[in-house]
């Protein structure tokens, strides 16, 4: 009886402390907006939209990044520059944006993403604007956007894309923020978590996501990806988020029909993120050529 009622009350311990977990990671995505909403709001008194359409970027013409990603000279990796995370803390804080952003398109990706969220991410729009200055790319800006003041923002830094987070917005608020990024030459990335997110899907979206970590159980899977394929809008170039170090899963999404993976903090964990990303490309590309000739 002893050892039941200790099991028992591990059985109970180990549940709450996986329901305090879940609380406390679907709480952040919930603090990362109120705080963007804050943020948006005193960045719209100090600097006026009429300063951002005065930028150099604000008129130049864009670089497709749906296009890139369809390249067949290409592996469909969107590379991403990021210096923390608010779980995980600093991953690479001193990192130079010129010298990472270079490296990852020498390696053979297919474009950019850099974070500019600053408080949780570590990240500013300087990076994005530092990023262009050396890059011909597609560069995605990666934030938390809420508001058309961030698109107007995206294009006045040098961005060519912008993401739109399904957890974060209402079907009408998606729906509103990627006809007005559409009306700016923006490509739309929409990130799925789950399937009932679909129905938010705007049909002015060029790429569709999903994220591989599920926010009920916060477990990261490919297995996600491969199970929600099936229903995405055909017309939208397809890609796949979160926990993609290993090549062998890059491989099996792009037969499933992925054409773009979002990659960040695998290769920024590395003190040579270009050429980490350049020796995954390189292991992609083997593990192809391997696989046709097993079927040739």
């Amino acid at each position: 009886m002893r050892l039941c009622s200790k099991m028992l009350s591990l059985l109970i311990f180990s549940t709450a402390l996986i329901q305090r977990t879940k609380y406390l990671k679907m709480n952040i995505l919930n603090k990362i907006v109120a705080h963007k909403r804050q943020e948006v709001a005193e960045r719209k008194e100090r600097y006026p939209i009429k300063l951002m359409e005065e930028s150099i970027y604000f008129d130049t013409p864009t670089v497709s990044l749906s296009a890139y990603l369809r390249r067949p000279d290409r592996h469909g990796i969107i590379a991403e520059f990021k210096r923390r995370s608010p779980s995980k803390g600093d991953i690479n804080p001193y990192a130079k944006v010129e010298e990472v952003s270079i490296g990852y398109m020498q390696a053979g990706a297919s474009a950019l993403s850099v974070l500019t969220d600053q408080h949780f991410f570590g990240g500013k729009n300087a990076d994005l604007t530092e990023a262009r200055k050396f890059n011909f790319c597609p560069i995605l800006r990666k934030d938390f956007i809420i508001d058309e003041y961030q698109i107007l923002e995206a294009r006045s830094i040098g961005a060519d894309a912008i993401l739109l987070i399904a957890a974060c917005l209402t079907k009408g608020e998606l729906h509103r923020l990627a006809s007005f990024a559409r009306s700016l030459d923006l490509e739309v990335l929409v990130e799925l978590h789950a399937e009932e997110e679909l129905a938010k899907l705007s049909p002015e979206a060029n790429v569709v996501g999903v994220n591989n970590r599920d926010l009920q159980t916060f477990e990261v899977s490919i297995s996600h990806s491969l199970q929600l394929f099936p229903k995405l809008p055909t017309e939208m170039v397809k890609i796949s988020e979160s926990g993609l170090n290993d090549p062998q899963a890059i491989v099996e999404l792009r037969r499933v029909g992925f054409e773009g993976f979002l990659i960040g903090e695998y290769f920024m964990r590395d003190e040579r993120p270009g050429q980490r990303c350049r020796e995954f490309i390189q292991h992609i590309h083997r593990l192809e050529q391997l696989l046709d000739g097993a079927i040739a």
